[in-house]
């Protein structure tokens, strides 16, 4: 029998078998005061059950459209997979979206009904009261549920009484592997978001792959902090938990991350480059304050550890003083971060700079590239500890293709490449060909033991006016490793040479102003201070010292305050949206061409 023949078709196999296989032992936690209270997964499957039984009674019918518009709790889980039980396609939408995309997409999807987890949400999926035509029920699972079709998680899982079952069963039986069962939205860098259309098939796929690569287990402890909405969380908490029996413990905000990964201390933690160049800054503001002596000892081991990964990365011993450097220093900082249990960490949504990289590589935390897009269901290529190249983003999941078409794109096809975009075949076509091949739109490189290098996106390629490509990621990459800088957005098509614009860490202003000589305690001072901006030159001269001429920041400005999600620069996954920015600092970069 060939394995494609005995691998699950639909995630809601995996899901029974793992419910089967672990019943008891707790498959959802969440914070209750200072316990966490946990959900076993014959809870979690009695629970699934109610809810697909709600979802007819309310009106959801197969091929109907269900938003989430919620913080990462049990009942994303839930309504995901009840969702998915009756045949419905299942949506979520970022926290962060403003009414006008939440109305969208809630209208897009015809959603028939909306799980929200506060009266705020509730006020931006429908803006001045109005809603998509579609929408019959929103529930409620957080506040007074009050107003027409209003009602809170509870009452909606009372309106699915047994009478439903059969239905349910039904339409569970119908469910094949070609069947569509979750959308995607595309945070979107520019334009409207689309829909990627995910099949069973795919999350199962998925599923069973990273089962087999990924070294966790049942047992084991993951947290959920990322937005579920986007494809990376739902693949690293729910479906890996799904296929692993590992319990979820729930991050409602991001600024909690920091206390409950030194609670949980997970065996897994995948961060976006943002949320490890924040975590990099700390660490070395915290290295600053230390003596001299511990200054010493650390920038001792912290050679020993880049000697150890370069090892590590060829198949050979590592240094016999690792062992003293892991009980003096790594060991410690691994602790104090949570991530003393991790088996694998890694990075992923963006790209990330090599020097971000090589420090956590240096304190004995080799973080682990991984890439992808929703549109293959996540994962196309990953590494591992057991086998990775700093700076590279791994190597092709089994069972899948991966290779470069002639202009250097890269494209994949496989069982996790999706079904196409939502009511929107032109963009079908564009993305995927004749043949099966998903078309990235990323340019790369493949060297000859299949480790593959993403270099650039071919629409944001920087082209000079003098003709010299650049990828922008690379000099944001170097930018940011300034010890000031927090952002950096490198701007230079079809411009006679490269400028920076540039925001500043607040948490490190006040340390960086004394280094140099300012007196400046904001970011908004500092950015006005001439010996401030004189230090940051000397810092920028550094950086294009390592660029060829042709790359190198011939001038930069200062911003007042950091580029943001709320303000509409950044994507809900701290994408920097260049459309966006390029037109609201359009005066201060035509300054820096006009000077």
């Amino acid at each position: 029998m060939s394995v494609a023949a005995t691998m699950p078709q639909t995630i809601l196999e995996v899901f029974d078998a793992t419910v089967k296989a672990h019943a008891d032992r707790p498959a959802m936690l969440r914070k209750r005061g200072d316990a966490w209270e946990p959900i076993t997964w014959t809870g979690y499957q009695a629970l699934v059950a109610r809810a697909a039984r709600a979802l007819v009674a309310h009106g959801v019918g197969p091929g109907s459209g269900v938003v989430v518009l919620s913080a990462n709790r049990p009942e994303w889980f839930v309504t995901n997979l009840a969702g998915m039980t009756v045949g419905a396609r299942v949506a979520g939408i970022y926290t962060n979206n403003t009414p006008e995309q939440c109305h969208y997409i809630a209208e897009h999807a015809e959603a028939v009904v909306a799980v929200v987890d506060s009266p705020q949400a509730l006020a931006r999926l429908t803006p001045q009261g109005s809603r998509p035509a579609s929408l019959r029920t929103i529930v409620l699972l957080d506040g007074e549920a009050t107003g027409p079709g209003v009602v809170g998680w509870e009452a909606f899982l009372a309106a699915g009484d047994e009478a439903y079952e059969a239905e349910v069963a039904q339409r569970r039986s119908a469910l094949g592997g070609e069947s569509a069962t979750t959308l995607i939205y595309t945070s979107g860098t520019t334009g409207t978001p689309k829909a990627v259309m995910l099949t069973q098939r795919n999350l199962a796929f998925i599923a069973e792959k990273i089962q087999e690569l990924v070294p966790i287990g049942t047992g084991d402890s993951l947290i959920s902090y990322l937005p579920l909405s986007h494809i990376a969380e739902q693949v690293v908490s729910h479906l890996l938990s799904i296929a692993t029996g590992a319990a979820v413990h729930f991050t409602e905000s991001l600024d909690k991350v920091p206390a409950y990964l030194v609670e949980v201390r997970p065996h897994f933690f995948l961060g976006v480059p943002r949320v490890w160049e924040k975590m990099q800054a700390a660490i070395e503001a915290k290295a600053a304050e230390a003596s001299p002596l511990r200054r010493r000892i650390v920038a001792w081991a912290r050679g020993v550890g880049l000697r150890a990964g370069d090892a590590d990365q060829t198949g050979r011993p590592r240094p016999w003083s690792y062992g003293l450097a892991d009980r003096l220093v790594f060991s410690k900082v691994r602790a104090r971060l949570g991530l003393d249990r991790a088996r694998l960490m890694a990075v992923s949504s963006a790209p990330i700079a090599k020097e971000t990289l090589e420090f956590f590589q240096s304190l004995g935390i080799p973080v682990m590239e991984v890439y992808g897009m929703s549109e293959c269901t996540g994962p196309a290529t990953m590494s591992l500890p057991e086998r990775y190249r700093l700076g590279w983003a791994g190597y092709t999941i089994p069972g899948t293709e991966l290779r470069l078409a002639e202009d250097g794109e890269v494209v994949v096809r496989g069982p996790h490449v999706f079904e196409g975009y939502y009511k929107d075949d032109a963009a079908t076509a564009e993305a995927l060909d004749a043949d099966g091949w998903l078309h990235t739109g990323d340019v790369g490189q493949i060297d000859r033991d299949g480790f593959l290098r993403i270099t650039d996106r071919k629409k944001e390629l920087i082209i000079t006016a003098g003709g010299k490509n650049i990828a922008p990621q690379h000099l944001e990459g170097q930018l940011k490793q300034i010890a000031a800088v927090s952002q950096a957005v490198a701007i230079g098509d079809r411009r006679p040479y490269v400028v920076a614009l540039l925001t500043l860490d607040p948490a490190r202003v006040v340390a960086e102003a004394q280094k140099a000589g300012s007196d400046a305690r904001t970011v908004d001072e500092a950015a006005r201070s001439a010996p401030f901006r004189a230090y940051v030159e000397k810092q920028v001269e550094l950086v294009n010292a390592r660029l060829a001429r042709y790359e190198s920041i011939k001038k930069f400005a200062l911003l007042p305050r950091e580029l943001t999600v709320e303000a509409g620069e950044l994507t809900p996954t701290l994408k920097l949206k260049r459309r966006v920015i390029l037109e609201r600092y359009r005066e201060a970069i035509e300054g820096l061409y006009s000077a």
